[in-house]
C-alpha cells in the first residue's frame, strides 16, 4: 500500500504519471496523420501501412490485462517505469527506422510498452488519492486524454508540415524521447514505492494463453476491414473461443490450488464491475466516429490533414473543458455525472446526424454538435473508471484496471470492424460527398442506439454503487 503523502507531493507524482500517460494516445493520433508521408518515404506497401496501425492496436489490447496484473504482483511504480522506458526505446526504434519492417516492429513494441504503462496510471491514482480527491485526479487524467487527442492530430500535421531538421514524420516518434525521459525522472523521484503482493509468482502459462486468446480475437478485428474480411479472420475469431475456455479453466484450477492466477475470476462475481465493463464496451465502440469523420472531411470534402485536424477542435474543446469541470460538477450530481455524459454523447451524435441529413455538414450548429460529443466524452472518461473501481479490492486494482482498458480497446476494435463495415457498405463505389455524408449518418444513428444502451446500463450501475459488493 502507498503511505500517506503530502498533498503537494501527490500532485507532483500525478504530473509524472500523466506525462507518461500522455505519450501513447498522442502518438496514436499523430501517426494516423503521418501515414501518407511514411508510405512515400519508406516505399511501404498498403499491407505494411495497415500493419503499422493494426499491430500497435493489437499488441496494446492484448497485453493490457497482463500489464495491470504484473503491477499488482511486482509493483505498480516498477511496471510504470518499465513500460515508460520501453515506450521511449521503441519510439527511438520507430524514429530511426530505415524500412517498413523496422517501423512495424517498433510499433508493436510501442503497443506492448503502452499496455504495461497504462493500467498502472489508473491503479496508482486509485490508491494514491482519497475518495474525495479522486474525482479531481481522474478529471485531470481525462483532460490528459482529451489534450492528447487534439494535440496528436495538430502536432502530427504541424511536425510533418514544418519538417524540422528534415526529419518529417520521424519527428513524431523522436519527440517522445525527451518528454518520456522527463516523465521517467519525475516518476523515479516522486512516485511512491508500493509493496508488491506477498507472493510474486507470475503465471507464465496464463500470460501465454490469454495473449493467444486476445490475439486471435483482436488482430482479425483490426485487420479485417482493410483486408476485405478473408476466411482467416473468421477462423481466427472462432478459435479464440476454445482458447479462452482453456484459459478460464486453467486460471480456476490455479485458484483452487491456492496459487496466484493471472486473472482472478472472483472479480467477475462483482456485478457492479461487470456492468461497468458493458458500458466500457458500448461506449468505446464509438471510436469509429473519428475514422468516419476523417474520411468525410478528407476523402469526401477534399480537405488536407491540417484542415481536417482543425475541424475536430470543437470536439477537443468540449472534451478538455468538461474534464476540468467534471470534479466540481460531481459534488452536486454525484455519480450521475456518468449518465449526464452519456446523454450529452447521444445528443451530440443525434444533432450531427440530423444536420448531415439537412446537408448542413459544416456550420455553427455542426460545431456545436461536435462540442456536445466532446463534452459527453470528457464527463464519461473522468467518471466511468472511478465509478467502476469503487467496489474493487485494492489488491485487484491493477487487474481490474487492465480489464477495463482491454475492454475499451476491444470495444473500439469491434466498433471499427462492425460499424465500419456498415459505413463502407453504404459508401459502395460512389465516393461522392453525398455518399460519404449518408454513410456517416448511418454510423451516427448506430452510435446513438449503442450509447442509449450504455445509458440504460449506467442507470442500473449507479443504483448499485450504494450497495455492498462481495468479491
Amino acid at each position: 500500500m502507498i503511505e500517506a503523502l503530502p498533498k503537494s507531493h501527490k500532485y507532483l507524482a500525478l504530473s509524472a504519471l500523466l506525462t507518461g500517460a500522455f505519450l501513447p494516445p498522442v502518438d496514436f493520433y499523430a501517426v494516423n496523420l503521418a501515414l501518407p508521408s511514411i508510405e512515400h518515404h519508406l516505399q511501404a506497401k498498403p499491407s505494411e501501412i495497415q500493419l503499422i496501425i493494426s499491430l500497435y492496436a493489437s499488441a496494446y489490447a492484448v497485453f493490457l490485462i497482463t500489464g495491470g496484473r504484473l503491477g499488482d504482483l511486482i509493483g505498480r511504480k516498477k511496471m510504470f517505469m518499465l513500460g515508460l522506458a520501453g515506450f521511449i526505446a521503441s519510439s527511438s526504434l520507430c524514429g530511426f527506422a530505415t524500412d517498413s519492417g523496422i517501423l512495424i516492429l517498433g510499433r508493436m513494441l510501442q503497443g506492448i510498452s503502452g499496455a504495461i504503462l497504462a493500467p498502472q496510471v489508473i491503479s496508482i491514482i486509485r490508491v494514491l488519492f482519497s475518495e474525495k480527491e479522486q474525482p479531481f485526479a481522474m478529471g485531470l487524467y481525462s483532460f490528459t486524454f482529451g489534450l492528447a487527442a487534439v494535440a496528436g492530430q495538430l502536432l502530427g500535421a504541424a511536425l510533418i508540415r514544418l519538417n524540422l531538421m528534415g526529419l518529417g514524420w520521424q519527428s513524431i516518434f523522436l519527440i517522445n524521447i525527451p518528454v518520456g525521459i522527463f516523465a521517467l525522472l519525475g516518476s523515479a523521484k516522486y512516485l511512491p514505492e508500493q509493496r508488491a503482493a506477498e507472493k510474486t509468482t507470475i503465471d507464465y502459462l496464463g500470460v501465454l494463453l490469454l495473449s493467444i486468446t486476445l490475439g486471435l480475437l483482436v488482430y482479425p478485428l483490426t485487420r479485417g476491414q482493410e483486408s476485405g474480411w478473408p476466411l482467416w479472420t473468421f477462423i481466427s475469431a472462432l478459435l479464440s473461443i476454445p482458447c479462452g475456455g482453456l484459459f478460464i479453466a486453467y486460471e480456476n484450477h490455479l485458484n483452487k490450488k491456492g496459487k496466484i492466477p493471472l486473472v482472478d475470476f472472483r472479480l467477475f462475481k462483482n456485478h457492479h464491475f461487470n456492468l461497468g465493463l458493458i458500458i466500457c464496451l458500448l461506449f468505446y465502440s464509438s471510436s469509429i466516429f473519428y475514422l468516419a469523420f476523417a474520411l468525410l472531411l478528407q476523402d469526401g470534402m477534399g480537405w488536407d490533414a491540417w484542415k481536417a485536424g482543425l475541424a475536430i477542435l470543437p470536439f477537443g474543446i468540449g472534451f478538455i473543458s468538461s474534464s476540468l469541470y467534471a470534479a466540481p460538477l460531481s459534488r452536486y450530481t454525484g455519480d450521475q455525472i456518468l449518465n449526464i455524459g452519456l446523454l450529452c454523447y447521444v445528443f451530440g451524435f443525434a444533432v450531427l446526424a440530423l444536420l448531415l441529413y439537412k446537408n448542413q455538414i459544416i456550420s455553427p450548429a455542426f460545431y456545436a454538435g461536435l462540442m456536445a460529443c466532446g463534452t459527453g466524452m470528457g464527463l464519461i472518461i473522468s467518471s466511468l473508471v472511478r465509478i467502476i473501481l469503487k467496489r474493487v479490492e485494492i489488491k485487484l486494482i491493477g487487474l481490474a484496471s487492465g480489464l477495463i482498458s482491454s475492454t475499451l480497446q476491444i470495444g473500439a476494435a469491434i466498433g471499427v470492424a462492425a460499424i465500419g463495415s456498415i459505413f463502407f457498405k453504404v459508401l459502395g463505389q460512389d465516393h461522392s460527398l453525398k455518399s460519404y455524408s449518408l454513410s456517416f449518418q448511418y454510423v451516427l444513428w448506430v452510435l446513438v442506439v449503442l450509447q442509449l444502451f450504455a445509458f440504460t446500463t449506467g442507470l442500473v450501475l449507479i443504483k448499485r454503487t450504494k450497495q455492498k459488493t462481495h468479491l
